[in-house]
This record gives C-alpha cells, structure tokens and sequence, in this order.
C-alpha cells in the first residue's frame, strides 16, 4: 500500500507555477519519465512536506530532482542538505542530477534511473507466480 506523506497545501500554487516554467533539464526529462515510460508514473513538482521535488514517483516514494546553478551557490548545499534529510526521514528516496547531466548525459541519467527503480521495485511473490486462478 502506498504511503500518504503529508504537504502543505499553500505550496500548491506554487508548485502549479513551476509546473508551467520548468527548466529545459526539467523539461527534457519529463519527455523521457512521463506516461510510465519507465514502467513507474511520476509526477511533476509535487509538494511533500514543506517543500517541491521536481519528480516524484509515489509508489516508491522515489523522488527526483534536477539541479541548476543556484544548488552551487554558497549557502544553498547546506539547504539541500536540510532538506535532503529531512525528505528522507519521511520515507522518500531522492537521487539528484546536475541540470548540465541531463542536457548532455541523458542516456546516462535514464540508465541511473532505471537502476534505481529496478532496485525499490518490490519482487512478485513467487508463491503467485505461474498459478492459473481457474485451478488455485
């Protein structure tokens, strides 16, 4: 079952707002995650907690995010880090990529992602396995 983490729903409109100016890293790995291209359905600049993750897969409380020039700046690794811990101590596994990366490594940043999937992704019980429901 799906856990439900909760939100603050005054970041909605915001998180509309980003939705609608996502940058071109954001914007060129949607087109490759979005309509469960993956085999997982993410979603785009999603509220948890007190903060936006660019893309969010619910299922495995997996999120994703896609970092610009402002996470170098000074000051800001130390709010990533923040928040990092605090997401994760929520149940959410986040992997992060450099803007750059998925502009000119994007194959590289997908094969990262199905790895990452392919690793939260629960097994089939093997006790269902090739069972035919008219004869169990």
């Amino acid at each position: 079952m799906r856990k439900i983490i909760p939100y603050n729903p005054d970041l909605v409109p915001l998180a509309k707002k980003l939705r609608n100016n996502m940058t071109l890293g954001e914007i060129t790995l949607w087109r490759e995650i979005n309509n469960k291209k993956l085999g997982v359905r993410f979603n785009r600049q999603i509220p948890i907690d007190n903060f936006i993750v660019d893309f969010y897969c619910k299922d495995l409380q997996l999120a994703i995010e896609v970092d610009g020039t402002i996470h170098f700046t000074e000051g800001q690794q130390e709010k990533d880090s923040l928040r990092q811990s605090r997401l994760e101590s929520l149940g959410v596994y986040i992997v992060k990529f450099s803007d750059l990366d998925v502009k000119h490594n994007l194959s590289w940043v997908l094969e990262e992602i199905k790895k990452v999937i392919w690793d939260m992704k629960p097994t089939p019980n093997p006790s269902k396995e090739g069972k035919n429901n008219r004869y169990d």
